[in-house]
């Protein structure tokens, strides 16, 4: 009899979110996890446009560029793996905020740059921060979220990342319109991604440990409950329990991993290759138009096409479910990359490149870029979903590096339709991965999803493959 009530006063805290109404704590935490994820957007892309202005300076070859652009994404790889092990060992509070520190050292670095070398130290120590940014907002707001709401509240977090993406060349059109020296734009632009930064320091150490690794991993669940009631002014309420979970074998989630690292690094080989080389795509569509006219069609492209797909994504992610939307936005992207790719003269005639190139952007948002984030904070244990999500995520980096490393040298020898067709191919594969591999976790807690709770003599660990 004591087995079963310790159970269910185990599930209580748990319970207790899954079940809470969307209320300001929540948005609080939306706030302090997404600010994150503006910088990391803001500091991985606008590279794009830094290094058109540097190569102008400094003379950079073809692969001094393509490093420069791709080496915070490798460190990001990195940053994912470390960071996610160890806040699913030492908790996610006592390290949510050094990893923020380091993208600002990282940004002040990259404006004080004096070679090659030293921007891409620069930009090493900020990828390294950036990497632990994606495990730790994506967890800490999927295990504050409730269930009906989680898919909304955890891509909420993540579609920051469009205002990053957007601010950048905003700030670089201001600037370049405004006449300020190449050397010292792109010295600011890189520098400001240190405000953002140091701001969410502060704010992010006054959050408390999840509830959910409070209890269920340290054991402390009188802390949990205590500080659970404190942050949700009494929202979220529930009697202390000290049951762990159930210690996992995590190669028991391998198919599951398989599914989420490798649709993720599927999806950023075509989406970083693409955004931060957006300058060098809008050139080659446009050879005889000015950066600055080049930079604001790119502006135009994100704000008229991806920002909604962002705003889409978030909303119906909990209807449609995040698995379809994965499978929809591949499908989608493939059918446009194949179309720019087959449709002779296409790439030079830019209203309808803009208009099929913006198409695959609305469901890369709507679609796997959003989904690929929700999902690999939703489908392992509390006691691995940092690791899970890191991995993923790092993986996820390393098909960003290579996808942004290689597209100036797959245009310069396939030429812009050949390197978009290459995309076409890598998105089918991601649709069949997803397909294959990725369970839904839509509708159903994190408990449910993960099995988190159950005996490892029923098959605890063996998410469905199914939806």
């Amino acid at each position: 009899m004591s087995q079963v009530t310790d159970t269910h006063l185990a599930r209580e805290i748990s319970d207790s979110l899954n079940e809470a109404k969307f209320s300001g704590f929540h948005l609080r935490a939306i706030i302090t996890a997404g600010m994150g994820f503006f910088t990391s957007a803001y500091d991985l892309t606008v590279i794009g446009t830094a290094t058109v202005l540097i190569s102008g300076i400094w003379h950079v070859t073809p692969f001094q560029l393509g490093l420069v652009n791709s080496v915070s994404l490798f460190a990001t790889f990195l940053g994912a793996f470390f960071f996610g092990r160890l806040a699913d060992v030492v908790g996610r509070k006592r390290i949510y905020g050094v990893e923020a520190g380091l993208m600002a050292i990282g940004a002040i670095m990259s404006a004080l740059s004096q070679n090659i070398v030293w921007l891409i130290a620069a930009r090493t120590i900020m990828g390294f921060g950036i990497g632990g940014d994606y495990p730790l907002s994506a967890v800490i707001m999927s295990e504050y979220a409730n269930t009906k709401d989680r898919g909304k509240m955890v891509g909420m977090v993540f579609s920051c990342q469009a205002l990053g993406f957007l601010v950048g060349p905003v700030i670089a059109i201001l600037l370049l319109g405004a006449g300020v020296s190449h050397d010292l734009a792109w010295r600011i632009l890189l520098g400001l991604g240190a405000v953002p930064a140091a701001a969410v320091i502060l704010l992010r150490r006054t959050l408390p440990e999840s509830p959910r690794w409070n209890a269920k991993v340290k054991g402390d669940a009188a802390t949990a409950a205590k500080e659970l009631a404190s942050y949700s002014n009494g929202v979220a309420m529930a009697r202390a329990s000290d049951r762990r979970v159930n210690e996992k074998l995590f190669f028991k989630y391998f198919v599951t991993l398989i599914g989420t690292a490798g649709a993720w690094a599927l999806l950023d080989y075509a989406f970083y290759g693409n955004t931060v080389s957006m300058p060098l795509i809008m050139k080659t569509i446009a050879p005889h138009a000015g950066l600055l006219a080049n930079l604001s069609w790119g502006a135009i492209i994100f704000a008229c096409f991806a920002v909604p797909g962002y705003v889409c994504a978030f909303m119906f992610s909990d209807k449609i479910g995040r698995r379809a939307l994965q499978i929809i936005g591949f499908a989608v992207m493939a059918v446009c990359f194949a179309l720019i790719g087959l449709i002779p003269g296409l790439t030079s005639d830019i209203l309808p490149f803009l208009v099929l190139f913006g198409i695959s952007f609305f469901f890369i948002e709507f679609g796997p870029n959003v989904t690929t984030f929700i999902l690999a904070a939703e489908l392992f244990p509390v006691n691995r979903r940092t690791t899970g999500h890191g991995i993923s995520a790092g993986v996820g980096k390393i098909g960003a590096f290579i996808g942004v490393f290689l597209f100036p040298v797959l245009v310069s020898h396939l030429h812009l339709a050949g390197t978009l067709l290459l995309s076409a191919g890598i998105s089918v594969a991601g649709l069949v991965l997803t397909y294959l591999c990725v369970p839904e976790p839509a509708g159903k807690s994190l408990e449910e999803v993960s099995l988190e709770d159950s005996s490892p003599s029923h098959g605890a660990g063996r998410p469905a493959l199914a939806a």
